[in-house]
């Protein structure tokens, strides 16, 4: 007798449970002006900080250009094809810096109210236990 693998589908993506993590952020476009007053933090953090936190971060595309006469801003692109924009006007490099780690730990998705506690992908088989259920207390 012959031992055969049972044939399944191709494994879910569960991020984070089972294999590994794959961060929601691909790319992230840092755009700044040369002379306006708003983008003198933005110049300090492409200057001294983005180098580092591009060498931490290899899986994240990272692009810096030039937006003459507007306020600086950091967009985000994600796998799901979403983006969000931040405007880093008048911020200190320590703040942008903040600002770069929200967007890089962001999943793309919109904010929505969580109304249960606990979610899961694979509900529970026999429910949510109640002490009313089956044949009932006396009270």
């Amino acid at each position: 007798m012959t031992i055969r693998a049972v044939k399944t589908a191709v494994s879910i993506g569960r991020n984070g449970v089972g294999g590994s993590f794959i961060l929601q952020c691909q790319k992230m476009d840092f755009h700044y002006c040369d002379w306006f007053g708003s983008s003198k933090g933005m110049n300090g953090f492409i200057k001294s900080l983005l180098p580092k936190f591009a060498a931490a971060h290899p899986q994240i595309e990272i692009t810096v250009s030039p937006r003459p006469n507007k306020h600086p801003v950091i967009i985000g692109h994600y796998i799901n094809g979403k983006q969000k924009a931040i405007c880093t006007r008048n911020m200190e490099p320590l703040q942008i810096l903040k600002k770069v780690e929200l967007l890089r730990d962001a999943s793309g998705e919109k904010n929505r109210r969580i109304t249960k506690p606990v979610q899961s992908i694979n509900p529970s088989v026999r429910g949510v236990w109640s002490p009313y259920h089956g044949e009932g207390i006396t009270v």
